[in-house]
């Protein structure tokens, strides 16, 4: 397991001005842990997603003196980072080692569900809030009324399943695809549950399931799925994948050239670099995720990670998971200490200022979330959401 603790403070030109660090830097540095992967199969997502918006987040509050207590003083954030390496039993040794040997006052929720999910009974057992942004499940009214501190940002399963279904329901109607659909999936908490939830709704709305495929997380070798996939025929073809599952099922399809109209993967699509690796030829590949782009919080909060980080953030998970870097800020400065139980009663209760727009956690749940991109010259905006303005029209794909 790997281990480094660094006091992360702005530079120059990110700072308010020196007077508010000095005095910040007298008081008790606030200690948050991290857990995620650094590597193993999601590092890579993590490195999109995660790490840098921790980044920006720290620059941004030290950058400002710290976060503001009650009797007036702020406090530093120092990071304490674990590397999980994609594997939730370490994900659990991690936070119990956060929570009883560093003592850190807050914990940051891990990367990936079945990471998320399998330390949750370490975060209530210590009594840690846990903003669950990278976990993606139907079981949120089961998980939320058992762990009274865990929140959920990203929406459900059978949300994403459905989006996916309607887009491709409307293709369907406006004679651009037909019944004929190529489901694939990781054989992951994330994958098995999407792909659970999408058999009975693509069947419900009159599709074909003429290819249905499972492959174990960490597959090096896809192209047995890709060309079972192709020997369908199917009309529309769609992938609950991870990251590089996502890379590699894409540049299979292209060599294999799967040429359907309607092409959808998982989390990984969003990123700048699907992009940089594919250029042109996914115009139109859907995918989950999507953003508003025309929100001016959403313009400043992409500049500002740019700036900061010197990378563009992903069209997906990125801004939620900066929102809710956001809310456990806003939660802690409201209560005006490091009192856990406190913080955890404040984000069930109040309305949050997040890049995301307002968030308002309902049932400890945010309820409205993107959940369909499409990629549309060089940009990947959101195309279908559960009551988020902005959604652009869908357009097809065509050949690669």
């Amino acid at each position: 397991m790997n281990r480094r603790t660094a006091l992360k403070t702005a530079g120059a030109a990110v700072l308010a001005s020196a007077l508010p660090m000095r005095a910040a830097m007298a008081a008790e540095p606030i200690k948050i842990g991290t857990v995620a992967a650094k590597t193993g199969p999601l590092a890579g997502a993590t490195a999109i997603t995660h790490w840098p918006n921790i980044q920006l987040w720290v620059a941004e509050v030290n950058g400002r003196g710290g976060l503001k207590m009650k009797d007036g003083s702020r406090r530093v954030i120092q990071i304490i980072e674990y590397d999980d390496r994609t594997n939730p039993a370490e994900t659990i040794k991690a936070v119990e080692r956060l929570a009883t040997q560093d003592k850190a006052d807050f914990i940051i929720a891990a990367f990936g569900t079945a990471q998320s999910l399998a330390a949750a009974p370490v975060f209530a057992k210590h009594g840690y809030p846990q903003i669950a942004v990278s976990s993606i499940t139907d079981k949120i009214p089961e998980l939320t009324q058992r762990y009274p501190g865990i929140f959920f940002t990203l929406g459900a399963t059978s949300a994403l399943a459905g989006s996916v279904a309607e887009i491709l329901s409307k293709m369907r109607a406006e004679g651009k695809i037909g019944n004929r659909i190529a489901m694939v999936n990781v054989a992951d908490a994330f994958g098995i549950e999407l792909a659970e939830a999408a058999r009975p709704v693509f069947k419900k709305d009159g599709f074909e399931i003429v290819y249905d495929k499972s492959y174990p997380l960490g597959t090096q070798d896809l192209s047995p799925i890709v060309k079972g996939a192709k020997a369908s025929n199917p009309d529309a073809f769609v992938a609950w994948s991870y990251p590089p599952d996502t890379m590699a099922l894409t540049e299979l399809a292209k060599i294999e050239n799967l040429n359907v109209r309607a092409f959808y993967t998982g989390p990984g699509t969003a990123y700048p670099l699907y992009a940089q690796k594919f250029g042109r030829s996914i115009e139109g590949h859907l995918g989950s995720g999507g953003v508003n782009l025309d929100a001016p919080e959403m313009k400043a909060y992409r500049a500002a990670h740019q700036r900061v980080t010197g990378k563009a953030p992903d069209y997906w998970a990125s801004a939620p998971t900066y929102a809710s870097l956001q809310v456990l800020e806003q939660a802690i400065e409201a209560v005006g200490s490091t009192d856990r139980k406190a913080v955890i009663d404040h984000i069930k209760t109040a309305t949050f200022s997040t890049v995301m727009g307002p968030w308002k956690f309902k049932n400890q749940a945010i309820d409205h979330y993107w959940t369909v991109g499409q990629w549309q010259s060089g940009e990947f905006p959101g195309v279908s959401s559960t009551g988020l303005p902005g959604a652009r029209p869908t357009i097809v794909k065509s050949g690669w």
